[in-house]
């Protein structure tokens, strides 16, 4: 199409001639007709079968190189460098693989791809022969009810399993992380709230604090509440002490969490409820907290999983006992890292399966604690 501006006369009634500019229309055809031809979109998340037998053939290639390589041909010995040369081996053997009928995006998308899941399959492996490893050794002490409702009160190092248990330990934990929770759920959830609602510079101060804090070495907590506490204060060592120390260490998980969680809850909630004329504190009791009502308990139980194995503190605030204490303020309270910790020092061998046995129901508990945070923070059927 062309417009032609070219001015054409106009007779007015009085004689005047006024030029005024006409537009035509022109039907113009392309310069050329000529298709322009796109590759072929690759999808990237699929795999043919004449890929996946590549792959099977590389790793089991790599397989056969890294024996005769470290067992045959160099003197290399140990499981390690087996590994590490079987994955060198494959990675380099599929990257020759695939630049055989492939350009250089998909040679570097098949190495990227393979070094992730082999990552994914190492850490896996580990978790999982920790687990079994855990509990194999531990399933001596389990076998026996009395493990769960004993105490150690008159065992010595050399009697049977069937007599004692971890029950102090248990009940000294629970005890411990239940003040703990208590004490960190309305200070972490608010500090929370005050960096996300609030804002501000000082927000931004407290919220490099937080931060920091994520980090604290479990040795410092227990250095302050013993400094402040017990010291300070002289308060005797007990499970109050110790549940403070475990808050320390809580808090800045649970705070940290519950800002991310906040701070994804959408604007225009609190823009729609600010709009109907709800006060701000209204607004983030009856629209944001609901709202992130699943990340906020997820963010609990991390901060739960995170106290619930510490050793240091209680060491240092409360101590060992070998008798049943429910009282938080009547004296020292044993928990469960820490029986782990006295018993595994000890060299007997029986102590030694007592400290996997506790160890088994440590693991167990802090997993079903992790599945807990998992399923809570599923999306609901019905929301994006």
């Amino acid at each position: 199409m062309s417009i032609d501006l070219e001015p054409r006369p106009i007779v007015t009634g009085a004689s005047v001639t006024v030029e005024a500019p006409v537009l035509t229309f022109v039907r113009t055809e392309p310069a050329s007709t000529d298709v322009v031809e796109t590759a072929p979109r690759r999808i990237l998340s699929t795999t043919t079968a004449e890929q996946r037998f590549e792959l099977v053939g590389c790793w089991v290639a790599a397989f056969a190189l890294s024996w005769l390589i470290c067992g045959r041909l160099l003197p290399w010995h140990g499981a390690l460098i087996f590994v590490v040369v079987t994955v060198v081996a494959g990675i380099s053997l599929l990257a020759m693989m695939t630049a055989l009928d492939a350009g250089w995006p998909e040679v570097v998308d098949r190495i990227v791809s393979s070094t992730v899941h082999l990552g994914a399959l190492l850490v896996g492996f580990a978790l999982m022969s920790t687990v079994t490893f855990v509990l194999f050794r531990g399933s001596s002490s389990l076998l026996h009810l009395n493990t769960f409702f004993d105490d150690m009160s008159g065992v010595g190092p050399r009697d049977p399993l069937n007599r004692g248990g971890v029950a102090h330990a248990i009940v000294g934990s629970l005890i411990q992380i239940g003040i703990a929770i208590v004490v960190t759920i309305p200070l972490g959830i608010g500090t929370a709230i005050y960096m996300t609602e609030i804002g501000g510079r000082f927000a931004r101060i407290v919220r490099t604090i937080v931060e920091a804090m994520t980090a604290l070495p479990s040795i410092v907590a227990g250095l302050f509440i013993y400094t402040t506490l017990i010291v300070g204060l002289e308060m005797p060592r007990s499970g109050l002490a110790a549940a403070m120390a475990l808050a320390v260490m809580m808090l800045p998980i649970i705070a940290r969490a519950s800002d991310v969680v906040l701070r994804v809850v959408p604007g225009n909630l609190r823009e729609a409820s600010l709009a109907l004329g709800a006060s701000r504190w209204r607004t983030v009791w009856h629209i944001v907290l609901p709202t992130a009502r699943p990340g906020l308990a997820t963010a609990v139980i991390l901060g739960v999983a995170r106290g619930i194995g510490e050793t240091s503190p209680v060491l240092l605030t409360s101590g060992t006992a070998a008798f049943m204490v429910t009282s938080p303020t009547g004296g020292v309270m044993n928990s469960l890292p820490l029986f782990i910790f006295s018993t595994a020092r000890s060299g007997e061998p029986l102590y030694i399966d007592r400290a996997y046995g506790a160890a088994s129901i440590l693991l167990l508990l802090v997993l079903i604690l992790f599945v807990t945070a998992r399923l809570l923070a599923r999306p609901r059927k019905g929301t994006r």
